[in-house]
């Protein structure tokens, strides 16, 4: 069967799904449209699906006998961000944006399961579908995993379209792929006193800045050199006036990193230094560290499938490498779960000037990349099921 020229027939149905959804985009937890229209596609496809919290949907299509299960994922939710393209069917929601490209990995999904129901006969198991909200703020995957949907998935497969990545390209290697995401605060409590008298007080601002500098050991000093990782501070508040010292200080910040165990490493030696730093200056240092998303690491198994899917869809040429990138992805939730690959598909066209980074208020995607990202979809998941 040729899924790529099978696909291609429904290029102009995944734009137009791809442009509704860009014109609502919603939030993390209240993608209420963006799921009722959802819904009313798989009803469209007679499609069988289930709700999940408020907006979270998992659909299955059976094929011809009894097998495997394979999940094919999207996220659902837009960034709060105020669109500047010229588009004709731009965000009519003001302040929120499909910047991310969430838009068009749902219209992906739903050709794919257009596809799918065409093909029910040529592979036996069960594709599950899902639709999954609140990516952005790396919550949705967990509501999906505590629900028991993965509890039958034998492999999960999932894409993001990539403006970094020229139009026509596919990347799906083993291994590291994208970071954690961690977020940490960092309360410093001292003794406010005149500022003509700082022998009287415990400079928090001190000893905060001490913390700040001394956090940058971490990466360069105690981890290996050959494990990327990245400590920030992004945030740092305190005093109230010029001539008093300040009492308490906090620092905000965040940790990527491209395995599990730095990602523990990191939480304790940020613990270790901010204390005994803290002690140095007569002060307290408390931190609050939240694991938010861990790594994305693909599974080799389930790469290699996917990559002979990739040559069928977009020819062993267009099967590049990318470099790990820094930015998180809660995909990787799935993947602590269940073996599994997240591809990039490239979206940059310089003619059509799809060239902005994600996140940014002119960002949008090369179309002709929706029925590609469909195609794999649904190559991915025949493969899977018949080997």
């Amino acid at each position: 069967m040729d899924i790529n020229s099978l696909t291609q027939k429904y290029k102009q149905y995944v734009i137009n799904l791809r442009r509704e959804f860009h014109r609502i985009p919603e939030p993390s937890f209240k993608e209420f449209k963006t799921s009722e229209r959802i819904k009313a596609e798989l009803n469209n496809l007679d499609i069988p699906f289930i709700t999940t919290g408020a907006t979270g949907i998992v659909a299955e299509i059976k094929g011809n006998g009894k097998g495997k299960t394979v999940a094919l994922r999207t996220d659902m939710d837009a960034l709060q961000i105020t669109e500047c393209t010229n588009i004709n069917f731009k965000s009519q929601n003001e302040g929120y944006m499909h910047a991310c490209g969430h838009d068009g990995h749902i219209a992906s999904l739903l050709c794919a399961a257009k596809v799918l129901m065409e093909l029910q006969n040529e592979f036996n198991g069960t594709v599950k579908l899902i639709f999954q909200p609140a990516e952005e703020n790396g919550l949705g995957a967990k509501t999906i995993i505590d629900a028991g949907f993965l509890r039958d998935v034998d492999g999960i497969f999932g894409i993001h379209f990539l403006p970094t990545l020229d139009f026509g390209k596919i990347s799906v290697e083993a291994g590291p792929r994208m970071a954690s995401a961690d977020s940490f605060k960092i309360t410093v409590k001292g003794k406010a006193c005149h500022g003509a008298t700082p022998q009287e007080g415990v400079d928090s601002i001190v000893a905060a800045s001490a913390i700040v500098m001394n956090l940058q050991s971490i990466v360069s000093r105690e981890i290996n050199l050959l494990e990327p990782a990245v400590v920030s501070v992004g945030k740092f508040n305190s005093g109230t006036s010029y001539n008093i010292i300040a009492g308490e200080a906090q620092l905000e910040g965040t940790v990527r990193c491209f395995s599990c165990d730095t990602q523990k490493k990191i939480a304790d030696k940020i613990e270790r230094i901010v204390s005994n730093t803290a002690k140095t200056y007569n002060a307290e240092g408390i931190v609050e560290y939240n694991y938010l998303v861990p790594p994305v690491i693909n599974n080799f198994e389930t790469s290699k499938i996917a990559k002979n899917a990739a040559v069928k869809i977009f020819s062993y040429d267009n099967v590049v490498d990318v470099n790990k990138l820094f930015i998180a992805e809660d995909f990787s939730k799935y993947l602590n779960i269940v073996p599994g690959t997240f591809a990039f598909v490239g979206t940059r066209n310089f003619k059509k000037e799809t060239i902005y980074p994600l996140h940014n208020d002119k960002f949008n995607i090369d179309e002709d990349s929706l029925p590609l990202a469909a195609a794999m979809h649904v190559q991915f998941a025949v493969d899977f099921l018949t080997r």
